[in-house]
């Protein structure tokens, strides 16, 4: 009698997929802290009396200690000696201590305090690094954007960690699986973060009747609590897969500094990292600004303040909308009923054209982004799905550069064109948002997938360290740059805030961002490039990244066979 095959936890579909949701919404809540100051960037520049090239400084500072202290190569090296649990419980608790220490900066309680006096007098010259060019801090900038960055850094710490354990715990539970669909779905989740961030965090800002920067960032220092809450859950999830395999995590394979070097020595690893980090870097550092440069852009109306427009219960219920648009679309790609799916897909683009009504009558920039990652939730498990089944990753990433600089064209001389038309203005905003936020969504589900595909299993959390590492250095270098672009090539704006002839809160809506944008339409430009050197890499190596991650079995292909002959 033959014996029956165990059944791991990963085995069933409840449970990796419950495992799944834990890791992304821990990752939803560590992206609304990242950009919870992006929406409000008007507010931080007139409260806060941080200029352009200090609001940028101060973001970039997120990624400066993973690149230039090599923090992300110490953490794929953690993660692959400790495991995907300690490892997530270490990178919940960095967060949520980078973000205390953001917070604190930003209140009135830091203000005219000997710790402020003594950041003004200090850090002002910081040796190597100043003379290397790539100082978090220099003279001039205000004592709370230097505290601040100082706790953005340590969060970044935390956060790009989290990023490389949630990517090998999915490469952990679903290897062999669903894997591409599992990432996309991860990060569908994960970046409707930023939509959360984008509509919530004004709403914060102004809950006390005062608008304080503080507020906003307090609401994502709470959710920070949860991220660390949702890690622990996981813990004792993927404790229990381990009792069941009787695996400890790489202990049975230890790993060496010396494994380092098959990663380094494979040139698709290294198109596969550059091709990251000029997409992110056109990305990440964009959403940073994104709703200031729509400010500049659209012409807005002022709202009464007394009307549903401006009232917090709006606020609500548009968000609503968003979650319905964002469910049903996501829904709709699991749905095997026909009539089920297409009810989805009504309902899901139903409540998106309610959406962007309604981000309209609001007049609000920040719930126009907030559009950008509804399209993906929508789209991103269709690619990971046919990434699994049918391949086609690389050319995916081709077809993902193109949108990329298509998009960021369109904002830098398109969009300016319907200064002053209300109603075309914000269409040509939504529409060139939402495929943005499509072409994004080719990323998770070809890129990350593919890693596993270049690399030996033990080592992959280095790899994936790796590839965040020389990304961080474009995720640290374009915040800054575009906020130094701005300054130089708005020299009108300067002289006028010098000159006292223009209040900041003129000043933070009146920026030309034409150059920043070209910027990052030329790294897309540089990652088309890649992409095809990619694919010619892939087809001379046979790197199997045009391959389906989900191998069919020989019944299945001879039955495929057998369907095409009939």
């Amino acid at each position: 009698m033959s014996q029956q095959p165990q059944v791991y936890l990963n085995d069933k579909a409840w449970a990796r997929w419950t495992a799944l949701l834990l890791l992304a919404l821990a990752m939803f809540c560590s992206y609304i802290f990242m950009d919870v100051m992006s929406p409000i960037k008007d507010l931080v520049q007139s409260t806060l009396g941080w200029d352009n090239t200090a609001f940028g400084t101060m973001q970039g500072s997120e990624t400066f200690l993973n690149v230039f202290i090599f923090f992300l190569i110490f953490a794929g090296i953690i993660l692959d000696k400790m495991g995907v649990r300690f490892t997530a419980l270490l990178s919940g608790a960095v967060m949520l201590i980078g973000a205390s220490i953001n917070w604190y900066a930003v209140t009135e309680y830091f203000q005219g305090t000997a710790l402020e006096q003594w950041f003004t007098d200090h850090l002002n010259y910081i040796p190597v690094f100043d003379w290397l060019g790539v100082s978090p801090f220099y003279q001039g900038m205000p004592a709370s954007a230097k505290l601040s960055a100082i706790g953005f850094m340590i969060f970044g710490c935390g956060v790009e960690m989290a990023g490389i354990t949630v990517s090998r715990g999915i490469v952990k539970w679903f290897k062999g699986r669903e894997m591409a669909l599992a990432m996309g779905s991860e990060m569908a989740l994960a970046r409707l973060g930023v939509a959360t961030c984008m509509i919530f965090s004004p709403l914060f800002a102004n809950i006390s009747g005062t608008p304080k920067v503080s507020n906003a960032v307090a609401f994502g220092v709470v959710l920070l609590m949860i991220a660390l809450i949702m890690f622990i859950v996981y813990f004792f999830m993927d404790r229990k897969l381990d009792s069941q395999t009787h695996a400890e995590e790489e202990k049975d394979d230890p790993f060496r500094l010396s494994d380092l070097g098959k990663i380094l020595t494979s040139s698709g690893f290294w198109l596969v990292a550059l091709l990251c980090v000029l997409y992110y870097s056109a990305i990440f550092p964009f959403q940073k600004y994104a709703v200031n440069m729509l400010q500049c852009n659209l012409t807005f109306t002022e709202v009464d303040p007394e009307s549903f427009w401006a009232s917090d219960l709006e606020t609500v219920i548009q968000y609503i909308v968003m979650l319905i648009a964002a469910a049903a679309a996501f829904v709709s790609n699991f749905s095997s009923n026909k009539g089920m799916k297409s009810g989805m897909l009504v309902l899901a683009v139903v409540a998106l054209v309610v959406y962007c009504w309604m981000g309209y009558m609001c007049q609000s920039a920040a719930s126009i982004f907030a559009v950008f990652p509804l399209l993906a939730v929508g789209i991103t498990p269709i690619l990971g799905k046919y990434v699994d089944h049918k391949g086609k990753a690389a050319s995916m990433l081709v077809i993902g550069a193109l949108l990329l600089i298509i998009c960021h064209l369109t904002f830098a001389f398109v969009l300016p064109m319907f200064k002053g038309n209300a109603v075309g203005g914000v269409i040509v905003a939504y529409v060139t948002i939402l495929v943005l936020g499509a072409s994004f969504s080719l990323v998770p589900a070809s890129l990350w997938p593919s890693v596993p595909k270049l690399v030996d299993a033990k080592i992959i959390g280095s790899a994936y360290a790796l590839i965040f590492w020389i990304q961080n250095i474009g995720l640290w270098l374009f915040p800054l740059l575009i906020g130094k672009v701005l300054d130089k090539t708005n020299p009108q704006i300067t002289e006028g805030l010098a000159n006292g002839s223009i209040t900041e809160a003129q000043a933070s809506v009146s920026y030309d961002y034409t150059w920043p944008l070209v910027m990052l339409a030329s790294l897309g430009v540089a990652a088309l490039l890649i992409g095809l050197w990619l694919k010619v890499i892939d087809r001379k190596h046979h790197l199997g990244l045009e391959e389906p991650n989900i191998k069919p079995s020989a019944e299945t292909e001879e039955a495929e066979v057998a369907a095409a002959e009939a």
